[in-house]
């Protein structure tokens, strides 16, 4: 995206047209590593016993869960974090009380809306370094927020 001197050097050759193409460009990255994160993620879970129930679920308009998965007799609320470098923050300075809230009345959601009663919870965060693009970093935080 053209930074805020570009766009002062040369206001007529950049319009809100061009604007909105570069919103676009980002919004499509920011989900295309987000989706790499969460498949890396998945992976990362299913060869540490994991079994993945669900991905992406959505309750209502405010909470998303981005994996849901079970190991042992545990079912886990997973958010992923991916990063693909530190302008905005390490991936683990990104999980705010608004969003911790909002997986909780999701995941409240899911076990309503499956009729699950009577096993242990938690949620978990992996975080993901896609930095060093040869060699990710992947960072599994077990009962990483509580309510």
């Amino acid at each position: 995206m053209r930074n805020v001197q570009d766009i002062l050097k040369y206001p007529k050759t950049y319009n809100a047209k061009m604007f909105l193409l570069d919103k676009i460009n980002d919004t499509l990255y920011n989900k295309k590593c987000g989706s790499e994160g969460e498949d890396l993620a998945v992976d990362y879970l299913k060869k540490k016993g994991y079994i993945i129930l669900d991905r992406n679920y959505k309750f209502g308009r405010q909470g998303e869960i981005d994996i849901i998965a079970q190991n042992d007799n545990c079912l886990i609320f997973v958010e992923v974090k991916t990063r693909t470098n530190h302008a905005f923050g390490k991936p683990t300075d990104q999980i705010t009380y608004r969003k911790i809230n909002n997986l909780y009345h999701a995941a409240n959601g899911y076990l309503y809306k499956k009729k699950i009663n009577n096993i242990d919870c938690r949620f978990d965060a992996v975080f993901i370094d896609l930095s060093d693009k040869k060699a990710p970093i992947i960072e599994h935080v077990e009962n990483a927020y509580y309510l």
